[in-house]
């Protein structure tokens, strides 16, 4: 059967509904709930919630902190803080000092100062310690799991198998129409008479029709072509002997021997299905970095290298970007310092000093 999954908002409408407040308090809390961005968060002030609401500012306070406890807990709040608190003191009742050590000091837990919260706190180190394993285990983002509920299924356009030493590349037609000019029709045009306007109208039609049959057919022949060339340019990737290489699109439609926007177009939103995993077909379009030897090496490469390095470091010990330029040296990929943090932040890799973990 076809449905929809709950969004967030239904989600604590079925909540709220349940709950027991005044007449101000609800209308403040729909108002808030109609202004919950995609984490949970209240995109607008209590201020204009309650002149929204035609309330006083007591009741959205009220109604603000009736959606906080609902299910997930902290929507409704307007900063990382306050979300944060409001899920603190729902899991640790009783704990007299983790609302302030998330108000004071979630700066110094990012970047890993433990000895000034612990000056600050009176504290032993590892006791702030366990206040930051505690905190990592909140979330930040509480309307994160209704966001884009809805999952993106990928189906492959071209599937590259391996046989023996070679590879096949095989279009996935499924669900493709198997187009064709109907026999009715062509009958009709046959048996139409000399000046019969209806002929006229079939052929034009009929031509119509075999243009786009046509050009069906030659678009599935260039992405089957542009997936060659790739596999020609990029055969030491597909054989795991090595990375990416730079390639641009101009280089794969030179080789085809078609226009560079055409390859863009057939490229775009194509899916490529290999022993390695599945990949858009500009995946394999990528930049050159010129390295400090001379040489070049492809960013998706670099990219690659940099995320199984930090993946396999010591959580303890995290590498420092000169220390991974080092590593990358190792691997024959020559590049400066300034790069690798480039790309460390492309990936979403935070620096070495707030990827350590103390204890």
């Amino acid at each position: 059967t076809l449905s929809t999954s709950q969004t967030l908002v239904e989600h604590l409408l079925w909540q709220l509904h349940m709950q027991s407040c005044t007449d101000a308090e609800m209308t403040c809390a729909h108002v808030i709930l109609m202004n919950l961005d995609d984490k949970g968060y209240l995109a607008m002030s209590l201020e204009q919630v309650a002149e929204e609401a035609e309330a006083e500012l007591d009741d959205a306070e009220g109604a603000q902190m009736i959606v906080q406890s609902l299910d997930p807990i902290g929507c409704g709040s307007t900063s990382l803080e306050e979300c944060l608190v409001v899920q603190a003191r729902a899991e640790y009742p009783e704990d007299p000092f983790i609302a302030e050590i998330i108000t004071e000091h979630l700066r110094d837990f990012e970047s890993r100062n433990y000895q000034a919260v612990a000056r600050a706190m009176d504290m032993e180190l590892e006791d702030v310690v366990e206040y930051h394993r505690m905190i990592r285990e909140l979330e930040p983002w509480p309307g994160r799991g209704y966001a884009d509920a809805d999952p993106q299924y990928i189906t492959p356009d071209v599937y590259i198998y391996k046989v023996g030493d070679e590879y096949v590349i095989s279009l996935n037609e499924d669900g493709m129409p198997k187009l064709k000019i109907s026999p009715f029709y062509i009958e009709k045009l046959r048996a139409a008479e000399r000046g019969d306007p209806s002929k006229s109208y079939i052929r034009d039609k009929m031509r119509s029709a075999t243009w786009l049959i046509r050009s069906i057919h030659q678009r599935q022949r260039t992405i089957y072509k542009v997936c060659e060339s790739i596999l020609k340019y990029q055969r030491d990737w597909f054989d795991e002997k090595g990375p990416l290489k730079p390639l641009i699109l101009r280089e794969v439609a030179d080789d085809i021997e078609m226009h560079e926007s055409t390859v863009s177009r057939v490229t775009s939103r194509k899916y490529l299905h290999c022993h390695r995993g599945i990949f858009e077909l500009k995946y394999f379009f990528n930049s050159s970095i010129n390295t400090t030897d001379g040489a070049n090496i492809a960013s998706e490469a670099v990219k690659d290298e940099i995320r199984r390095i930090v993946a396999a470091e010591n959580p303890k010990k995290p590498l420092s970007d000169a220390a991974i330029v080092k590593l990358l040296a190792e691997k024959d990929i020559h590049i400066a310092r300034r790069t690798v943090a480039k790309y460390r932040d492309v990936l979403h890799i935070l620096p070495s000093n707030k990827r350590k973990q103390v204890f």
